[in-house]
């Protein structure tokens, strides 16, 4: 009997199923994830801890890694699925090191984003975030449970931008060797920045997409440069060769699942973070160093995918409010700050993304 897939994590109505489904986890206790190969480094950044105890006794929890280096964190021969990947770091690291994911010896990646934004955390502070697809637990453990199917191979890469080396990397990523069904698409993630919003334009989250595929989420981390309400904006999804977009939001914070500004208890930002959508962030000026507002939000299309046969652009608007004339509201375009990191699966091979900027225009400013 061969292994088969489950498809998006384990359910209710299937936990109690028999699967013929491997696990392994990676992780620098076992770096390729190898049968009954865990905790038997002799060396590693824990060694001095463990100096008196010896080989079993967390000798390698951890890696280091240089300035301006590349690592590689796993490399996995398929088929199989990415079921959850775990990783901390200090916050100052996570504009300055970017994740790359390939599917299948592919030459490009699918997922190209900061280490912070791709778990719903890019003000470089930390934010506990609780639902399905990203879980942020204290202090700074950061979770990500999307399905991540391949079918020959696997390779998940971090690149330091900084000189700096970075201490104390952490990770886990653990997944199944079992077959994968023809219809599973593969997963992408893709990082965007807009800083500043030119004048009355919209900010750009995914274009380009070519095949068939479904959007499954989108996070933004939104600094407002001006006084009021900032939230009017629509998101519009145009698919299929659209000129018009097929799906028109009425508001960003309608689209992230909230109402009103956000305002509950009045005066004051609604925090929240559910299993869908969330505005888990408000970080606010203090009367000394910091300026404008900054905001984290997310919402994740689980239940309700927005799915496109051969081409997909996603924009927002960052809009605000004018004083009124004659009587009459008017809307201010806004030039806000404005970094998206979205997610989606589609069919392989998909257009090269857009050149991911250097350091100095990734980090929070």
């Amino acid at each position: 009997m061969q292994p088969t897939f489950n498809g998006l994590g384990m359910h209710l109505g299937n936990l109690s199923q028999l699967s013929n489904a491997q696990t392994h986890s990676i992780s620098a206790e076992n770096f390729r994830g190898e049968k009954g190969k865990g905790g038997m480094a002799t060396e590693g950044t824990g060694a001095d801890a463990a100096r008196e105890l010896g080989q079993g006794w967390k000798v390698s929890p951890s890696i280091h890694i240089g300035g301006r280096q590349t690592v590689t964190l796993a490399e996995i021969d398929g088929p199989g699925a990415i079921q959850h990947i775990w990783l901390t770091v200090h916050p100052q690291h996570w504009r300055r090191l970017v994740l790359r994911m390939y599917w299948d010896n592919e030459e490009t990646p699918s997922v190209e984003t900061p280490i912070g934004d791709f778990f719903c955390n890019g003000w470089g502070e930390r934010c506990n975030i609780t639902s399905l697809a990203v879980a942020v637990n204290p202090a700074g453990g950061f979770n990500a449970y999307w399905e991540m199917p391949f079918r020959r191979h696997a390779r998940i890469t971090v690149e330091n931008l900084a000189a700096d080396e970075v201490r104390g990397f952490y990770y886990q990523i653990t997944y199944a060797l079992t077959d994968v069904p023809s219809d599973r698409a593969y997963f992408h993630a893709q990082w965007r920045r807009s800083n500043p919003l030119p004048y009355q334009t919209d900010h750009v989250l995914l274009d380009g997409v070519q095949g068939q595929g479904h959007y499954v989420g989108t996070y933004l981390a939104w600094g407002v440069n001006s006084t009021g309400w900032w939230g009017e904006g629509e998101i519009k999804f145009f698919m299929d060769g659209d000129e018009w977009p097929t799906i028109c939001g009425t508001g960003t914070e309608d689209y992230f699942g909230g109402a009103w500004n956000f305002e509950f208890p009045k005066g004051e930002y609604g925090v929240f973070s559910s299993p869908y959508s969330g505005l888990p962030q408000v970080i606010k000026p203090d009367g000394l160093y910091r300026s404008q507002q900054r905001f984290g939000m997310y919402r994740w299309h689980i239940t309700d995918p927005i799915r496109f046969r051969e081409d997909l652009r996603v924009t927002i608007q960052a809009l605000g409010w004018r004083s009124q004339l004659e009587g009459k509201s008017r809307y201010l375009p806004l030039k806000d700050d404005i970094a998206s990191t979205v997610f989606w699966y589609q069919t392989e091979p998909h257009a090269a993304f857009p050149t991911l900027p250097g350091l100095n225009d990734l980090e929070v400013i």
